[in-house]
């Protein structure tokens, strides 16, 4: 992703301005589809959804679901098919923004100029080809070559900073590239940042005077052993560790207490301006040496170039050389040094048409797999997770990866015994690329996936059409581990401190074998006296303790009323995600009614159908679960349909919502409560079938398709009047 990206969780009750996240239940996933099959309309709308998508779980919660040089391929796909197809360009297409998040918990800040994101070049091939356009455009001749300075690519959080009359006033994090988040608390913290600019800095500074203000911008982040210091210390507390020092930095600047950035060791390089009317600079290069003398951190590996052979030089050089400095860099950033000449050439929607950032593959390591093991989750899914020597890659160790499925292996062809190539998709989440063949052994055997379950020794099917294998007992130790972790989540039970970790230690002490013991079994006592698996400086476990185990039986106890809808998610039935769920509690209304219906009957319920009713009617059929289910009865949890009052008419019912974009008055959450409460489904995607799409700020891809498809949208205040009267606009 393009230079300036930040990585900021999101904070509870917001909505994304990436527009819409699409709703996969468990068990359900998008079936793979033919890209040359499409016409380039559907292929750019579902390029649309997919860019903002990753780009949501990436800046807003810090959770990459595809490495860098997928979404990079993405996002270049999408620009060819919108240059030889003009009118697909609109302003919600993703090659028309700039990647970014902003938070409701900081003050909004807009800045003096957009902060924009700079395009990529993948190769030495781009980058060359960008070189020679721009040396065309500019032209360049052997007597007058174009200069260009060169800048390593901080992997940090961007942030301006404002000064007035020489003394510093705000500082912004760059947000979604318009308005940033106040942090000027925060940032007083770090000692690198001057609070009034160097008299030798001001020297340079046309008129003598700064004027009403300027702007100046960088990257905030964690040096390595900054990093390393961190995380040892949150082991040592039992918190979770960071995943990399991009994600601590970004994490320590968006802090609500100041104090707890001053204590994370921050540091900057600044490199940019708003806007350099007010300084006697003409290059970006003297621009460098100006904030040095203004008392600015300034990263000295950059290098004025006038040819492309200097800047490959420096490009390699400092891909060599990435190891051996103490921060985090992705690429180089390559700018046409003259600030005429910047002005000349200009921006695109979303990047100036001066700078490119070459950008470096992801960092690799061979190492040897030693091991595949198999690991069995809470619906009997039988995943292969490789197992290799420890290596050091992008900022912390791995020695384990997912290989994901039987199919995946024999496409990587990777076999035990094997050197094999790792990375970190998108620097977070580790994977293997595949084997170095000519080092593999001579007898290195192919893997095959067991008959029986490592867990527990039961049978191992493959269903027709299916990729996993499954085992099909509901007693495996394994699946109750990971049920048991299913049922305490935000979306199920809700139970806060019983974490997997936690879990596991409860499991192991015979504290806890199915949900049905956190009611009956668990006490107070007991809990108090679990360790934690965390260990103190003198040695000794850390246990749970009494305030901490008071705390998460007390969530314990208000989860009995959670009602019927979250039990059945809860459960982990097969296929069975929230709405479903929520359409089966509200159309039986207990528990008791659910299972004494037939398999036909549970099918005909709207957004079921035969293969979730079959699922459904073989988890109930169970006499242990069953058992289970009567447990939880007993032990006071509801197993009715949550009434609130006087239920509302269902005056909305047999429409069909989409929401997508940002709301003002409502969280998404929120609205979509409001409008199944008078009966309305809320659909995660727009169809033929959609009644109406309610567009807030920021819409994407789905305003896009429901324009296309002639489905009618809505405004956020058509939304309040719909939930006022319980009555949907005529079509």
């Amino acid at each position: 992703m393009a230079q300036g990206k930040s990585n900021n969780t999101q904070a509870d009750g917001q909505i994304s301005l990436f527009g819409d996240m699409p709703e996969v239940e468990e068990g359900m996933s998008e079936a793979p589809s033919s890209d040359a099959a499409k016409s380039p309309r559907a292929r750019a709308a579902e390029l649309n959804r997919l860019l903002n998508t990753y780009a949501y779980r990436y800046y807003a919660l810090d959770d990459p679901a595809v490495t860098d040089a997928e979404f990079d391929r993405l996002v270049r796909e999408l620009k060819a098919i919108e240059d030889l197809h003009p009118e697909l360009v609109g302003p919600d297409s993703y090659t028309q923004r700039v990647g970014g998040y902003v938070s409701e918990q900081f003050e909004p800040v807009r800045h003096a100029s957009r902060m924009y994101s700079i395009d990529d070049a993948m190769n030495l091939e781009e980058l060359d080809e960008w070189l020679a356009r721009t040396d065309e455009a500019l032209g360049s001749t052997p007597e007058h070559p174009v200069a260009y300075t060169c800048e390593l690519k901080i992997d940090g959080l961007g942030v301006a900073l404002t000064y007035r009359d020489a003394q510093f006033v705000r500082a912004a994090t760059r947000g979604d590239g318009t308005t940033g988040e106040n942090v000027t608390a925060n940032v007083l913290t770090i000692a690198g940042i001057p609070h009034a600019l160097a008299a030798n800095g001001l020297a340079k500074v046309a008129d003598g005077g700064l004027g009403q203000s300027i702007e100046v911008r960088g990257e905030v982040y964690m040096p390595k052993h900054s990093f390393v210091r961190l995380n040892e210390g949150a082991d040592a507390a039992g918190r979770e560790p960071f995943a990399n020092p991009r994600n601590a930095a970004a994490g320590s600047l968006r802090q609500k207490d100041p104090k707890v950035t001053a204590h994370r060791d921050l540091e900057t390089f600044i490199y940019a301006v708003a806007d350099e009317a007010p300084l006697s600079v003409n290059t970006q290069w003297e621009f460098l040496q100006w904030l040095r003398a203004c008392g600015f951190s300034v990263n000295p590996n950059a290098r004025r170039c006038t040819s492309a052979h200097e800047v490959h030089e420096f490009c390699a050089d400092a891909l060599a050389h990435r190891e051996d400095l103490d921060y985090d860099i992705d690429g180089v950033v390559v700018k046409v040094d003259s600030f005429a000449s910047q002005e000349a050439l200009g921006f695109t929607a979303r990047a100036p048409r001066w700078a490119i950032a070459f950008k470096f593959p992801p960092e690799e390591k061979r190492t040897v797999l030693r091991e595949i093991r198999i690991q069995v989750g809470r619906t009997g899914v039988l995943t292969p997770v490789a197992e290799f020597d420890p290596v050091f890659v992008a900022g912390s160790t791995i020695a384990r990866a997912t290989l994901h499925n039987i199919d995946e292996i024999r496409r990587k062809n990777v076999r035990v015994g094997d050197t094999i190539v790792v990375h970190k998709a998108g620097d977070v989440i580790p994977e293997v690329v595949g084997p170095v063949l000519e080092l593999r052994p001579e007898d290195a055997p192919e893997f095959h996936m067991p008959t029986t379950c490592p867990s527990c020794g039961s049978p191992v099917i493959r269903e027709e059409g299916e990729v996993a294998y499954r085992c099909v007992s509901i007693d495996c130790p394994a699946q109750a581990h990971e049920r048991l972790c299913h049922w305490v989540g935000r979306k199920a039970m809700d139970i806060d401190g019983l974490g997997d970790e936690l879990i596991g230690k409860l499991v192991a002490a015979g504290m806890v074998s199915d949900v049905a013991d956190f009611y009956d079994r668990l006490t107070e006592t007991a809990l108090a006296a679990c360790p934690t698996g965390r260990v103190s400086v003198a040695g000794d476990d850390i246990l749970v303790g009494k305030t901490i185990a008071a705390k998460v039986m007390a969530q314990v106890e208000e989860s009995r009323g959670r009602g019927l809808a979250r039990v059945l998610f809860g459960l982990g039935i097969r296929h069975v995600g929230e709405q479903v769920a929520r359409s089966l509690a509200k159309e039986f209304g207990s528990l008791t009614s659910l299972m004494s219906a037939d398999e036909e009957r549970i099918a005909a319920v709207e957004g079921v159908g035969p293969k979730i009713a079959h699922s459904v009617r073989e988890f109930l059929s169970v006499e242990e679960n069953a058992a289970v289910l009567e447990r939880l009865r007993e032990a006071g949890v509801v197993l009715e349909e949550e009434q609130t009052g006087e239920a509302a008419p269902q005056t909305l019912a047999g429409l069909t919502f989409v929401l997508t974009g940002t709301l003002e008055r409502h969280t998404r959450d929120e609205a979509k409560a409001a409008l199944q409460a008078f009966g309305a489904k809320v659909s995660g995607s727009v169809s033929k079938k959609t009644s109406y799409v309610v567009a807030g700020a920021a819409a994407g891809s789905k305003l896009t398709k429901a324009e296309q498809l002639g489905v009618p949208v809505l405004d956020e205040e058509a939304l309040d009047r719909i939930l006022e009267t319980g009555e949907a606009p005529a079509a």
